[in-house]
């Protein structure tokens, strides 16, 4: 960054850290009559709301689309002409779901001319996507008006969480239509929504980052948390309760049993249940068996049997065997733990691809959209081929969501960790091309990930990262994992080029860590996309990894590339930083490392 842009950015933080103080003060001592009779509350002024205008215009400046945020701002401040940050973030995000809901309205009249099967089913996935975005955005309105500042900084990271499947679910739209007229006028219809979405990323991100700073600045004292230096006297002298900016993150579907932070769908005794790492100590709900031994035969009709939007986990046990069948855990399916006998002896099987005319995000073999989903020792295939190019085995859209001792094999886009919190253990993930995508913030650890042998002409590349927004926390993380070459591949491993990763969207974002890398991948390690796009915005990065394949020496010299020298830049994409990890897997059963190997 220039020095320019530091100077700026400096100059909004501290204007805007003003303007938030004063709403902040003048919120809380609105609310209190307790504080003491000798207060004396700080009359709001002409200066203040002066402030207040340009902390807004300010803030504004850091949005791509500025005069779309001033306009959405501009009602925040309230009778004392004071805004706070959760009126701040709860505007953005309000005017973006309003939005939303126009562009669906819009979308429904789309396509009448379209006459192509794969736009109509690109379409309709489209209609279903919008859905999706609606109801993240309705999540987290909920969620920003249900609290104070201390709420919305604590909330920070589930709010930007669903602003980010947001992103994602407009970007999928879209890439699934390619008739050009009806590219063209969804593109059209969605384009106030996208800026309403970036805006509000960023004044999220912004507001929580001045709310830590804040927290680092202030103290505790006889109960309350006192100001001094410029905020004391922007704010009149004010003091915050105790309750304003204290305590860590917390997710937002967690809560406090027996002094441990867990998710609430695991009550005290799930939880033992699911610490255990041996599947047949569980009892299942219900039983999947190809031999009529279960209470199901299809695992799709066990899915169906699930009650919907149950806080309850739900365990479903399939049994060894190979089901031929193309599952679907639905958006209101909750918490269902499904465990196999065994990777390669329970195998969920299919073959849809976009070659025979199926749009890429409904080739999945199984796909999991459910919040809470969790799996255990089962393998997911999709046997299209390398010649019928996307074939999805799994597809993930599953918030906290976890994989181990999973396998999924398949050729191009094996692995769709579409959007929100995703993390995989002890799995095989096999594949040729972009085999694990996504727009999901997932980290992969003690992985085994298998390069196959490609169609001639092609070259294989491991990762792509489809991160469209620089203020979106999401990307794949390979963590002590081992890249290695199927045994298809192994004798012409360096006449076929492979590649650590290429940036499926301009912010692309991969890191790989502490991992053992073959000597299959090339030299330069990564690949563009096409031509110089995105190589500037993207952020990718290596960090002590091993093996022949790990010599950073003549790596690409991308501006969005770079070694990571310190442990301390590691460690923010770990899973314990990164997922937040703490918060859910140390429940889930599955074991992980929080931090770095060394």
């Amino acid at each position: 960054m220039a020095t320019g842009q530091k100077i700026l950015l400096g100059g909004v933080s501290a204007l805007l850290l003003v303007a938030v103080i004063i709403g902040v003060v003048a919120g809380v001592m609105r609310s209190t009559n307790h504080i003491g009779d000798d207060f004396e509350m700080p009359s709001t002024n002409k200066n203040n709301i002066n402030t207040v205008s340009k902390s807004i215009d300010s803030l504004c400046h850091i949005t791509d689309y500025k005069d779309t945020c001033v306009d959405t701002l501009s009602t925040v401040n309230d009778d004392n002409g004071s805004p706070d940050p959760k009126s701040i973030v709860t505007a953005a995000i309000k005017a973006t779901s309003v939005e939303f809901e126009i562009a669906f309205k819009k979308s429904k009249t789309m396509g009448d001319g379209t006459h192509d099967n794969m736009n109509k089913e690109a379409l309709t996935d489209c209609h279903e996507l919008l859905e999706y975005a609606i109801g993240e955005l309705q999540d987290a309105l909920a969620s920003s008006e249900r609290g104070d500042a201390e709420h919305i900084r604590r909330r920070s990271d589930d709010l930007k969480n669903w602003l980010s499947a947001v992103m994602a679910y407009q970007v999928i739209c879209l890439d699934g239509l390619t008739h050009p007229e009806l590219k063209t006028n969804m593109t059209k219809g969605l384009d106030k929504a996208t800026e309403l979405t970036k805006n509000a990323l960023a004044i999220t991100t912004e507001i929580t980052n001045l709310l830590d700073s804040m927290k680092d600045a202030l103290h505790l004292k006889d109960g309350l948390i006192g100001m001094g230096g410029a905020g004391a006297a922007a704010a009149g002298g004010g003091l915050l309760t105790a309750g304003f900016l204290k305590g860590g993150r917390k997710l937002l579907n967690s809560g406090v049993n027996d002094g441990g932070r867990y998710p609430q769908w695991f009550s005290a005794a799930e939880r033992k249940l699911l610490r255990s790492t041996h599947s047949n100590k569980v009892k299942p709900n219900i039983v999947v068996a190809k031999d009529g031994s279960g209470n199901f035969s299809s695992i799709q009709k066990a899915i169906d049997s699930v009650p919907l939007k149950s806080t309850e986990r739900f365990v479903i046990h399939v049994k060894r065997g190979v089901y031929k069948e193309n599952v679907i855990i639905g958006k209101k399916t909750l918490n269902v733990f499904m465990y196999g006998d065994g990777s390669k002896k329970t195998i969920i099987t299919g073959n849809k691809n976009f070659i025979d005319g199926t749009p890429t995000f409904r080739t999945a073999t199984l796909a999991a959209m459910g919040n809470g989903f969790i799996c255990k020792s089962i393998g997911f295939q999709n046997t299209a081929g390398a010649e019928k190019h996307q074939a999805v085995a799994l597809r993930v859209q599953s918030d906290l969501s976890a994989f181990f001792n999973c396998r999924m094999d398949a050729y191009q886009d094996t692995l769709y960790a579409q959007t929100h919190r995703q993390f995989y253990r002890n799995c095989v993930i096999s594949g040729t091309i972009d085999f694990i995508f996504g727009m999901s913030s997932s980290v992969f650890q003690n992985c085994l990930i298998i390069i196959r042998k490609p169609m001639d002409n092609q070259r294989n590349i491991i990762t792509a990262s489809g991160r469209s927004y620089k203020y979106e926390d999401t990307g794949i993380i390979i963590h002590n994992c081992r890249i290695v070459p199927d045994r298809s591949l192994q004798h012409f491993r360096k006449e076929v080029k492979s590649y650590l990763g290429r940036p499926w969207k301009e912010y692309s974002r991969t890191i790989y860590m502490e991992s053992q890398i073959g000597d299959l991948i090339q030299p330069e390690g990564w690949l563009e996309w096409d031509g110089d796009y995105a190589l500037k915005t993207l952020d990718y990065a290596e960090y002590a990894n091993t093996g022949p394949g790990a010599n950073t020496s003549e790596r690409v010299q991308w501006k969005g590339y770079h070694i990571i020298k310190s442990k301390a830049e590691a460690l923010k994409f770990t899973v314990g930083n990164f997922l937040e990890g703490d918060s859910w897997i140390s429940y889930t059963g599955i074991p992980f490392i929080k931090g770095l190997k060394n």
